[in-house]
């Protein structure tokens, strides 16, 4: 890998640490991250790859009260400079990068409490600045605090990257071939996992009409994946359509808030 490759691998993942906090451009979530790396080491249709699987374990992660969900960015970060160092861009190459991924998500939440635990003397010391009129002070603690949440992933993907190249791939190809295809089932299977988390939780029976129907699209082998967005961004305009105009001329019948479901209430 190029220095220009490891320094651009090194801006996403820090790009990846603040969106991590700020929630703006996404460039936190797998499909991004791992997307960015592999175009900036040239290996763009891998990073694709392993981020849309990504993408589909971390859609069941979430912080919900005071539980942390696992680190996505980290987890996005790290395996796909896992999979560019050990060259391997096949199938059971990035199901091994994807089992990996998810205990170095797990593990980047020790980062993530570090860094807040710091981020608590840095609002103190905002607080105090602000009781002065000192704005400026506060506003230096604001870039600091982004600054930390930024190192918390480029400083681990740094230190990756140190790691030679032959290392990684003898590290790798050490590995049995049942562990690796092993490794590779087990990815696919947290993949179905993460997704099922999702559907359990969206599922009501305003939604399931459009689970029947991606299901039954999903069986028509011949549907590419352009013809699936553009089926799906039909599907969303119908909606939005209904969301508009559902339960507006039934005579003046109460409804709720679901338009769908006013209008499947009528049969």
């Amino acid at each position: 890998m190029s220095i220009i490759s490891m320094v651009l691998v090194v801006v996403v993942a820090f790009l990846a640490g603040l969106e991590g906090i700020l929630d703006q451009f996404q460039f936190h979530q797998p499909i991004v991250a791992c997307t960015l790396i592999g175009l900036v080491t040239g290996n763009l249709e891998a990073g694709i790859i392993l981020g849309g699987s990504l993408q589909m374990i971390a859609l069941g992660w979430a912080n919900i009260g005071a539980a942390v969900a696992p680190d996505a960015a980290l987890a996005s970060v790290a395996a796909a400079i896992i999979m560019v160092l050990g060259g391997d861009f096949t199938k059971t190459g990035i199901g091994v990068a994807q089992a990996v991924a998810i205990p170095l998500a797990v593990a980047g939440l020790f980062l993530t409490m570090i860094v807040r635990t710091l981020s608590v003397g840095l609002v103190h010391t905002a607080d105090a600045s602000a009781k002065k009129g000192d704005f400026k002070a506060v506003e230096r603690a604001h870039f600091v605090a982004l600054l930390l949440q930024g190192l918390r992933i480029a400083v681990p993907a740094a230190l990756l990257l140190m790691v030679p190249t032959e290392t990684v791939q003898s590290i790798l190809n050490t590995m049995p071939d049942w562990l690796k295809d092993g490794m590779a089932i087990g990815g696919g299977m947290v993949v179905a996992v993460g997704y099922a988390m999702v559907i359990n939780m969206m599922a009501t029976r305003e939604v399931w009409p459009f689970f029947a129907i991606g299901f039954v699209l999903a069986a028509v082998s011949d549907i590419t994946l352009i013809g699936f967005g553009a089926i799906g961004v039909a599907i969303a305009l119908i909606y939005l359509h209904l969301s508009k105009t559902g339960g507006n001329g039934g005579g003046g019948a109460a409804t709720s808030n679901d338009p769908i479901g006013d209008i499947l209430e009528d049969y």
